[in-house]
């Protein structure tokens, strides 16, 4: 099994756009009333239907153990978002988002697993594709 969502059967929900269907199926992401999207770097509806097939899949859906997240990706990512556009620091993140410390853990996990930059990658290729070039930039 991959370890991307794209790649797994994922079913079309009304949840699915607002927020990541299997945070909330499977998870505990139910329990957080969705945020209401106000800020210039919060993901478009259209953006979010190109970010969420390339995420991993959380390591507690392959069998790997843990806990189910108790915050859709998305919300997590519009917090990244606004941090890295504002230049905050991660405990002065506007409390409409998750708390600062569940979006630096996950922050901290992707990055550690190198997810960060395969992410990059993935979204890179995808542009390139569909702009007719080669998936793999030849310069540097």
């Amino acid at each position: 099994m991959s370890h991307f969502f794209g790649t797994v059967g994922a079913e079309s929900s009304s949840v699915t756009l607002a927020c990541d269907y299997l945070a909330h199926r499977f998870g505990n992401a139910g329990d957080h009333a969705m945020r209401t999207r106000r800020y210039p770097t919060d993901m478009s509806d259209s953006e979010w239907a190109v970010v969420r097939p390339l995420l991993p899949v959380p390591g507690w859906l392959r069998g790997r153990g843990g806990q189910p997240e108790a915050y859709c990706h998305r919300a997590l990512l519009d917090a990244i978002r606004y941090l890295l556009d504002n230049g905050t620091k991660w405990r002065a993140i506007p409390v409409d988002f998750p708390p600062w410390d569940r979006v630096y853990a996950f922050f901290r996990r992707w990055r550690g697993h190198g997810l960060v930059r395969e992410f990059h990658d993935r979204l890179r290729r995808r542009v390139r594709e569909q702009a007719g070039r080669d998936p793999e930039p030849s310069a540097a």
